[in-house]
């Protein structure tokens, strides 16, 4: 249940904000085509590296087709809609409604199977318990070790590296630190939460922006006088800061909701941030070196968003968890397209409501789209086909699809612009 929750939400954050902010900033091309490479990248590449690695192996049959069949599914109703080259709200909302009927099923099976395993009790389940803490332990060691064996092959260039990085970490750390509270007791430095309750507020009116204006005029204190919105509350923050610095001497002595809600705010406006910053860094790039942004929403901007999927999946089935790393591969693309890409078409639409947004056709869209659906279909049927254990052949056919679909993608952009 939790990774098709938090586990997804806090992977796909960067994709959904990144494609927030290309469909609102007027590049939609380049949200679809990040959200359907990364989709593909996901599906495809590390997928194939998961198998290539640990194949054979097996995978749970009810939850492989589940989370195979809803991320095809609903692949297949969003081709359906860009082809028809307009899309309503209702349609929109119908995506993120989508993702929360797959969470209630999901939730539903998993209470199903819970309540059988309660039901059979008895010692092949505590067997069953015991052999995953046995495979949950061998795997820590194996993480464990392995870092231990690097650290004790790290020579001076790595060290070195080691203290530049954290000399150029130092700024952005201390900026986080500045805006994000901490919300566990020992991490508790009154200066830093004096600071975020000084800056918070301000970071908060910033993100809403758009709706009202860091300047606008507000009549303060004296007649006729009026000061900045902006500096009205940083005023209040402040004097709040200060009051808290003063009497606030000893830490919590538990994590408190309050904190652990300004912290997960923050961290979802700094993320909205750095998305809105790279986009317009791509935006940059591509207009220097005249490339179409829904090339660089293909392969750059889906790479950044995904490289972390492939460093974690990978990791894990090398820790001997090779089924645990084939299942996050699909429920991640899919929070990602139904709810980030989905949020982003509820906005749109709803500036033009009841009227639909048009879709403009662009063969880069379609090709990422049938090599997303080829590649989910062809696990579906090869992974059944094996009866639920992972050919490592297919690891290497999906791997080449992927890169069959990079330079598919390049062509076209040559050719079309």
């Amino acid at each position: 249940m939790g990774g098709v929750t938090l586990l997804a939400l806090g992977n796909g954050a960067p994709d959904v904000f990144a494609s927030l902010a290309a469909v609102r900033s007027g590049q939609y091309r380049t949200g679809f085509g990040a959200i359907l490479s990364a989709g593909t990248f996901v599906s495809a590449f590390v997928v194939g590296f998961v198998a290539i690695y640990a194949a054979p192996f097996n995978v749970d049959p009810a939850s492989f087709i589940r989370d195979v069949g809803f991320y095809l599914l609903g692949a297949l109703i969003l081709f359906y809609v860009y082809l028809s080259g307009e899309i309503f709200f209702w349609q929109a909302v119908g995506f993120v409604g989508f993702y929360l009927f797959f969470v209630g099923f999901v939730f539903w099976m998993d209470l199903g199977s819970g309540g059988i395993a309660a039901a059979g009790g008895g010692g092949g389940d505590d067997d069953g318990k015991d052999g995953r803490e046995m495979d949950c332990e061998r795997g820590g060691k194996v993480v464990v070790g392995s870092l231990a064996g690097e650290k004790e092959h790290s020579g001076c260039f790595e060290r070195a590296y080691g203290m530049i990085s954290k000399v150029w970490e130092f700024p952005v750390s201390s900026l986080l630190k500045l805006t994000i509270p901490q919300s566990a007791p020992l991490e508790w430095n009154r200066f830093y939460i004096s600071a975020n309750i000084a800056l918070c507020p301000v970071a908060l009116l910033y993100a809403c922006n758009s709706f009202m204006p860091l300047d606008h005029p507000i009549l303060f204190l004296f007649p006729n006088t009026h000061f900045p919105l902006w500096f009205i509350v940083f005023s209040a923050s402040s004097s709040l800061a200060v009051l808290h610095f003063i009497l606030e001497k000893e830490p919590p002595k538990n994590e408190q909701i309050l904190v652990v809600l300004v912290a997960f705010v923050m961290s979802v406006f700094w993320i909205s941030a750095v998305a809105g910053e790279l986009l317009n860094c791509l935006e940059a790039v591509g207009i220097l070196l005249e490339v179409p942004p829904s090339l660089l929403g293909l392969t750059v901007l889906a790479w950044g968003n995904s490289v972390g999927d492939l460093v974690a999946d990978v990791a894990v089935a090398k820790a001997g968890q090779p089924a645990m790393a084939m299942a996050g591969c699909f429920a991640g693309p899919m929070f990602n397209m139904l709810v980030g890409l989905g949020s982003a078409l509820v906005i749109l639409t709803a500036d033009v409501y009841p009227k639909p947004y048009r879709l403009h056709f662009h063969i880069s869209i379609v090709i990422a789209f049938v090599f997303l659906l080829f590649g989910l279909m062809g696990s579906l049927l090869v992974i059944t086909w094996s009866r639920f254990r992972v050919p490592r052949f297919w690891g290497f056919c999906l791997v080449g699809l992927y890169v069959f679909f990079v330079a598919v993608s390049l062509v076209i952009a040559m050719f079309s612009g």
